[in-house]
């Protein structure tokens, strides 16, 4: 079975034909619970999201603040496997029609074997991955397989990259580039910044991609910003947070929902 790479890429050129960016949101898996982080991926939806990133936790989210590790701390206690990655991907696809990646360090896929990870998450419906600590020069494994089974891989990019870099790290990746805004990890910002829109030139200069902006929105005003530059905008810790704020869970979906709302109508009037 083929992944959605395809759906992927006219769900971008969609929200460019549009005139706006795509808003992309990122949930951790089994946060609050499975069932929990599937419905949250829906409600997202509900509100506005065009794509979803969902997290696959971790003991050690070298990109991720305390937000998110947070999350990532309570799934791990829950006894959250990639099981439920591949089932939370597979049931929010089939409920909501959109676009699911995987983000996730590379230590889990290695462990778990690449031809194994793959073949479940196109099963799933799966999109792609996004893989913050993979190196491209050591990335050829997993394209070969992530290319067979029609799954985008999407390679982040700092601020620190050179341009000689960015073309390497470009030329490698498929669906969509992850620009990170800043050095540093996830987390709301007070401010963006100029960084990331340079960074977004750099890489353009480099690539036909779209190139999305993650790491530090998490308000309709600074999606709005973002959305004047990038090709996507990528909130996840302001989702994570209204989640970790909430006294329950219906009270944090409606959260998540409301707030996917408020940064879809930033990205349209960028």
């Amino acid at each position: 079975m083929s992944g959605n790479i395809e759906l992927l890429n006219t769900t971008l050129a969609a929200a460019k034909a549009a005139d706006r960016a795509a808003l992309i949101a990122y949930l951790p898996a089994g946060f609050p619970t499975v069932d929990g982080g599937i419905e949250a991926v829906k409600a997202v939806v509900a509100g506005g999201a065009d794509i979803v990133e969902v997290g696959l936790p971790h003991s050690d989210p070298v990109l991720d603040g305390a937000v998110i590790q947070t999350a990532d701390d309570i799934a791990l206690r829950g006894g959250v496997r990639i099981a439920d990655v591949m089932r939370t991907v597979r049931e929010a696809h089939e409920a909501t029609g959109v676009p699911i990646l995987v983000m996730t360090y590379w230590n889990p896929i290695d462990r778990y074997g690449v031809e194994r990870f793959t073949a479940e998450l196109a099963e799933a419906g799966g999109a792609g991955c996004i893989l913050p600590d993979l190196p491209v020069q050591e990335s050829a494994l997993w394209r070969e397989h992530a290319e067979k089974h029609g799954l985008a891989t999407v390679f982040v990019v700092a601020p620190s990259s050179q341009d000689a870099r960015l073309a390497t790290i470009t030329a490698a990746g498929s669906g969509f580039v992850y620009a990170a805004s800043l050095m540093g990890v996830t987390g709301t910002r007070a401010s963006v910044g100029a960084q990331a829109q340079e960074l977004v030139g750099r890489t353009r200069a480099t690539t036909d991609l779209p190139v999305c902006v993650g790491l530090g929105v998490s308000n309709a005003a600074q999606a709005a910003e973002v959305a004047g530059f990038a090709d996507g905008v990528i909130v996840g810790s302001a989702f994570v947070k209204a989640m970790l704020d909430a006294p329950d869970e219906a009270v944090g979906l409606a959260a998540v929902r409301s707030l996917a709302g408020e940064l879809a109508e930033g990205v349209r009037k960028r």
